[in-house]
């Protein structure tokens, strides 16, 4: 009985020593630790591009595969309607511009003459009618006229004087040129069809199909034939920048990490080869570790994702690729606000 108690004291003491010599030499590992190793996979940005139009496509100017330029034309729609569109209203601005211009003008000078001839004219003829009625009026007073004739002469006489009034207004206008209000509402409308112009233009535009950056086609979607609509993508591009490895990091190491710091990428595509990165991106919420990330141990313990950002001169790492990550941890923790490392030195890869 004694024996089996000793024993049992024995077998406590070696676990005990056992678990405590492990325990030392994990702390003893920290410790010395000089370097942090991640797994994850390469990741780059996706875009879907697709028309700002509905329309038939007319030509397809790129396959999958190839490297495009930010900026350059991808497809064209069938332009007809929006050239159209283009000619009659670039016909609408001309003609109102030519009515603001010729109301800001004013009155032609011969306009003015002709106002001033008319209202000599008037005047002529209202002293022509004031001489008849003064005749008319004497006559009537010896009764050698009848009452109706100097009735027509003093209403002719009145004729006279409305007509030089309105020939004298008329001049009025003529000097004085259009009324403000005209000319604003004319360029008012000119705003309008110059906005519609504008518009025209900008769905002119739509009918192209342009790069938003460098990148590589992926998927060609539509042919030429196809409707497009805005909502309908016609190609996919990878964006060539920038490029990361989404790792995952587990809570003990994660006060290791700090945005910015050094990293070394290596894939088994190309062995002995590291590409320059650095930490960008820390999640600040936990997650359970992805299946598809390979670890040298199965773990199914919470784990923060890390994004690390990598220099791809060569464009030799692709979207999915198994990557490892090195970073040194004697190195210096960058501090708050400090310049993100950038793929634009000499010598970057």
């Amino acid at each position: 009985m004694a024996s089996k108690r000793a024993i049992s004291l024995v077998l406590v003491f070696l676990l005990v020593a056992i678990g405590a010599a492990a325990f030392w030499l994990s702390r003893q590992e920290q410790q010395v630790q000089t370097e942090l190793v991640l797994y994850g996979n390469v990741d780059i940005r996706e875009v879907d591009l697709a028309f700002n139009n509905s329309e038939h496509i007319h030509k397809l100017l790129v396959q999958e595969g190839d490297r495009v330029r930010g900026g350059q034309l991808l497809a064209t729609l069938h332009r007809e309607r929006a050239q159209a569109e283009v000619a009659n209203a670039r016909a609408r601005v001309a003609a109102w511009r030519a009515a603001v211009a010729r109301l800001q003008n004013g009155s032609r000078p011969q306009e003015v003459l002709q106002a001033r001839a008319n209202v000599a004219a008037a005047t002529a003829r209202l002293n022509d009618a004031q001489l008849i009625f003064e005749r008319a009026r004497d006559l009537s007073r010896k009764q050698d006229i009848s009452e109706q004739a100097l009735d027509n002469a003093r209403a002719n006489l009145e004729v006279a004087r409305a007509d030089l009034k309105v020939a004298e207004e008329a001049l009025g206008l003529s000097i004085e040129g259009p009324r403000t209000e005209d000319i604003d509402e004319a360029k008012a409308q000119l705003e309008s069809v110059e906005a519609q112009l504008a518009l025209a233009l900008e769905v002119l535009k739509d009918t192209g199909l342009y790069a938003p950056a460098d990148g590589v086609i992926r998927n060609r979607i539509l042919e030429p034939g196809d409707m497009a609509t805005p909502r309908t993508p016609v190609f996919t591009l990878a964006l060539g920048d920038p490029v990361w490895v989404r790792a995952y990091a587990s809570e003990f190491d994660l006060g290791k990490l700090s945005p910015g710091m050094l990293a070394d990428v290596s894939t088994d595509s190309y062995p002995g080869k590291a590409y320059r990165g650095w930490v960008g991106y820390i999640s600040p919420t936990a997650e359970f570790t992805p299946k598809n990330v390979q670890t040298p141990e199965l773990r199914t313990r919470l784990v923060y994702q890390v994004r690390i950002y990598v220099c791809n001169p060569q464009d030799e790492l692709r979207l999915g690729m198994p990557a490892t990550v090195s970073i040194d941890l004697d190195q210096a923790k960058p501090k708050p606000g400090q310049t993100v490392p950038a793929c634009t030195r000499p010598g970057d890869g």
